[in-house]
């Protein structure tokens, strides 16, 4: 049986398991979309030590690290397209200490969203940056992608819900950013800037996340509305209406509220687009106030006299997720965006991702958090094509066009690298850079995410290793000298077995 000298030698640096089976690859060779990797092994780590231990083999080797939770990224975010070894965290779930006087609850990065719920619910709170993905998708994904949900019109996306997040820098070196205080002013925010960078600047092994009370009452409500009808002015009316309670304000299509009553059973009325509702409140006379705000609010853009309500919203939830897992039955790979805009852009956006559909014949599946803007666009094309190419840069274009953003939740991951210097400028670009140098010295953690390529630079001495014998050796054309950046999208060059031991 030959033995790579690579996965020996990792073997040797760390404790916890390493794998190297053709099934186990093939799983974190993949995340939700259609990038695909290449790594050479996988590996489970022990503890946080353990994880500083394969950081600094990594760099004494200039072999590429992926963190991975549940893989459920949508851009290829946890897709090792570099080769190297995925760093498995699914196995760090545990709910350490759950602070309900201060509440904080500090968790393991591999700790999937649904379960940390059901660990709240006895103490009667709950984590509100809540994706869609809710069932399957983890903590630490939520901190990599700055993720959030349809509550987040409410509540607002993970970075407002984060306190403090233990890691382990490209260094090394282990550290907490953040703090279990409330308020902090020391300077520029290290935390801010660790939720969102998709595991190129550390690797979490402990999250501190804020919580909210859970509500008394949870009502979800169901609104056919006209075709066309304006969605900025719906957007902007429900926004401004007082005292609604409103926690969600979502957006189906015609075409995907069709497929809400598919599979769910649920009758809709008329075949047209859906307005899905969340009101918070107090008690019961409360949540009958609240309604008829809502209510109100409707009637004056047009809206039915008597949606259909959801006394647990819950329920309705549900019903939208088993809607979404038809749309993925029914579609499979496709073009996914998260553009977001300005409210009174929505109807402009909606219009532009039409007729980027009429001219490419991409039949278009249309979704939207519609109270923060952000739009779903999901085009039946085959992403790795031409034509798919084509699709993401007219929409992405078309929502910074309208003082949007190429990414409202699900991050840049390999699929939107080209368009984020649009959207940041060149000098915010450099100062992503900077950073990136400055915690991962040789560009060993997850090569190929987020940043676009450098131009070429003279070559320089290799950076101190961590243990302070030996060092990377430095390749140019990477933000940090040292692990080469590949393409920005697409499928995976072929697996590399021989990488230096």
């Amino acid at each position: 049986m030959n033995v790579d000298p690579l996965v020996e030698s990792l073997r040797r640096a760390v404790r916890g398991a390493v794998r190297t089976d053709p099934a186990e690859l093939a799983r974190v060779d993949r995340d939700g979309s259609h990038v695909r990797g290449c790594a050479v092994a996988s590996f489970a780590p022990a503890d946080p030590d353990d994880v500083s231990a394969a950081v600094r083999w990594a760099r004494r080797r200039s072999v590429p690290l992926v963190a991975r939770g549940a893989g459920s990224s949508l851009d290829g975010e946890s897709v090792p397209i570099a080769g190297g070894v995925v760093v498995d965290l699914s196995g760090w779930t545990t709910v350490r200490e759950v602070r309900t006087d201060e509440r904080l609850a500090s968790v393991g990065p591999g700790l999937v969203n649904r379960d940390l719920q059901e660990a709240l619910r006895p103490h009667g709170l709950f984590f509100p940056p809540n994706p869609g993905s809710w069932t399957v998708a983890t903590i630490g994904g939520n901190v990599g992608t700055n993720a959030s949900g349809p509550r987040s019109y409410r509540y607002g996306p993970t970075r407002a819900w984060v306190r403090s997040v233990d890691l382990v820098l490209g260094t090394g070196e282990r550290v907490r950013w953040g703090s279990r205080a409330a308020k902090r002013s020391v300077g520029p925010d290290l935390l801010s800037a660790f939720v969102g960078s998709e595991g190129t600047l550390g690797i979490a092994t402990e999250v501190t996340v804020r919580l909210a009370p859970l509500p008394a009452v949870r009502l979800g409500l169901v609104v056919p509305l006209p075709e066309r009808t304006p969605l900025s002015t719906v957007a902007t009316e429900l926004a401004r209406a007082p005292g609604t309670g409103l926690s969600a304000i979502e957006y189906l299509d015609a075409r995907c509220a069709a497929e809400l009553s598919g599979p769910s059973g649920f009758e809709r009325a008329g075949e047209g687009p859906l307005l899905l509702l969340e009101i918070e409140a107090e008690s019961a006379a409360d949540s009958s106030r609240r309604e008829e705000r809502v209510r109100a609010a409707l009637a004056r853009v047009g809206g039915p006299a008597a949606p259909r309500v959801f006394r647990d919203a819950d329920e309705l939830w549900t019903l939208r997720g088993r809607a979404s897992t038809a749309l993925d039955a029914k579609l499979g790979e496709r073009i996914r965006e998260d553009i977001a805009v300005p409210l009174g852009a929505i109807d402009r956006m909606r219009a532009e991702v039409e007729r980027i559909a009429d001219r490419e014949a991409a039949p278009l599946y249309l979704f939207a958090h519609l109270g923060e803007g952000s739009l779903h666009p999901n085009f039946a094309v085959d992403p790795a094509s031409p034509r798919g190419g084509r699709v993401r840069g007219a929409v992405l274009r078309a929502a910074l066009a309208l003082g949007g953003t190429i990414s409202s939740e699900h991050g840049v991951g390999a699929l939107k690298i080209p368009y984020l210097e649009q959207e940041i400028g060149r000098a915010g670009l450099e100062v992503l850079r900077s950073l990136k140098r400055a915690c991962d010295p040789d560009g060993v953690l997850n090569p190929g995410k987020l940043y676009p390529p450098e131009p070429l630079r003279p070559a320089r001495a290799p950076s101190p290793s961590p243990s302070g014998s030996g060092a990377a050796r430095a390749r140019s054309g990477s933000p940090s000298g040292g692990v080469r950046e590949p393409r920005a999208a697409g499928r995976a060059p072929p697996r590399r077995r021989g990488a230096r031991s």
